[in-house]
């Protein structure tokens, strides 16, 4: 592995919400690869994270410069490979048909594909790799069609499987190397959509923590009623069932408090519902904060709660299992994979608030025992299931593999 150069392309990098990519990227530099990142944006935006604010220094920002340095690049690839460039023009405005965005976005991505192209080719990059399945791996897909190196992309969810037809998701597959699922929920959608002929493309690579997270030392669960939900403020995550779950139990007499450690488009919603409900003594939203107060207020709190109503399979939950903390979370994509009943925690039916209620009863009833004894079972889940380092050779194995990869261009 040591030496082999792999391009990382990613709509917006660093962010707060995606530090599970930047745990990938570390791990494959740990096993020795030479990793390149490049990003659209991100170079002003809020970082929070001491390892955030350094990847930001390694990261090429492809709009950073505006819009004449997209503008030289497209004319440049026109010029010096006009074959390539047609190609490529073709393939974007196939892109642009029937989809949620009209014809000039998929050239904006074509000239963005211009740009990055001599980046990966100056750096040496032998593969290059996309996080989700929307914009990014279009952008690499016709970087493909203009001489760049052969491509990947993760697809996590549930954005893509919302839209696939729309994101041309099996038109992507076609062109990559092999496309990454995060959870077996993920790869049988993927099945759903793709051709039965790129199948063997679908390779499964798990999210995963670092070896910090697994080594801690056992945190004795607090005998507050205290509970934190850990993830953007957004209609996906269903934390607006969870405030009116939680007013039903202040109604009742069950004291609860609960953190929100988070932000998102959703917090003036949440926080009028809040006033609406007298709840703002016993909810707190944190905004955004960074992965060690993550941590600390997982450990401060006897249960991580997350209701969402749509996922791939949050990175949060993880983190809350190789801390020790039990969690009670829904019948949702991938996460019954990772969270079994009665041994690292709760499932219930995604938008039942009689079920969510009862459940946060019986976390707040359970004796500290119990919860360690999840939390136990949780940790030795995901220790054996999602270490980065374990994760990230698997994928490194996946890019090596198609170095050298020969491409053929689509017929008309």
């Amino acid at each position: 592995m040591s030496g082999f150069k792999v391009a990382y392309f990613i709509n917006q990098y660093p962010k707060v919400s995606h530090s599970f990519i930047r745990r990938e990227i570390l791990a494959l530099e740990r096993q020795g690869f030479e990793v390149q990142r490049i990003a659209l944006r991100g170079w002003d935006g809020d970082a929070v994270d001491s390892e955030d604010l350094q990847e930001r220094d390694k990261t090429s920002y492809v709009l950073q410069d505006g819009i004449w340095s997209l503008l030289a690049s497209t004319f440049s690839m026109l010029l010096n490979r006009p074959r390539q460039f047609l190609q490529a023009l073709r393939q974007a405005l196939k892109m642009s048909h029937r989809t949620d965005r009209p014809w000039p976005f998929h050239l904006v991505y074509l000239a963005e594909a211009c740009r990055i192209v001599p980046w990966m080719q100056s750096f040496g990059a032998s593969h290059v790799h996309a996080h989700f399945g929307t914009n990014s791996a279009e952008v690499v897909m016709l970087a493909r069609f203009l001489g760049g190196p052969a491509y990947s992309f993760t697809v996590h969810g549930p954005e893509e499987f919302d839209k696939p037809q729309f994101l041309k998701l099996r038109e992507k597959v076609r062109h990559a190397a092999f496309v990454v699922a995060i959870s077996s929920y993920g790869r049988s959608q993927l099945y759903r959509w793709v051709d039965f002929a790129d199948w063997d493309k679908v390779k499964l690579v798990h999210c995963g923590l670092e070896p910090a997270f697994h080594e801690n030392q056992q945190v004795p669960v607090t005998d507050a009623p205290r509970l934190v939900c850990v993830g953007r403020l957004c209609e996906q995550k269903g934390q607006l069932l969870l405030v009116h779950a939680v007013s039903r139990l202040m109604l009742s007499g069950i004291d609860v408090q609960l953190v929100l450690a988070g932000d998102g488009e959703m917090r003036g919603e949440i926080e009028a519902l809040l006033r609406q409900s007298a709840l703002q003594h016993c909810v707190h939203i944190t905004g955004w904060i960074s992965s060690e107060q993550v941590r600390e207020q997982i450990l401060a709190a006897r249960a991580l709660i997350l209701p969402s109503f749509a996922e791939g399979l949050p990175v949060v939950i993880m983190e809350a299992m190789a801390l020790r903390r039990p969690v009670l979370s829904t019948y949702v994509a991938g996460i019954p994979e990772l969270v079994r009943p009665g041994e690292g925690g709760w499932l219930i039916p995604a938008g039942d608030i009689e079920a969510l209620t009862e459940a946060l009863k019986q976390v707040l009833a359970a004796p500290r025992e119990e919860l360690e004894r999840m939390g136990i079972l949780a940790h030795a889940r995901v220790l054996r299931d999602h270490s980065i380092d374990t994760e990230a050779a698997r994928l490194g194995r996946y890019f090596m593999n198609t170095a050298g990869a020969e491409f053929s261009f689509a017929e008309p």
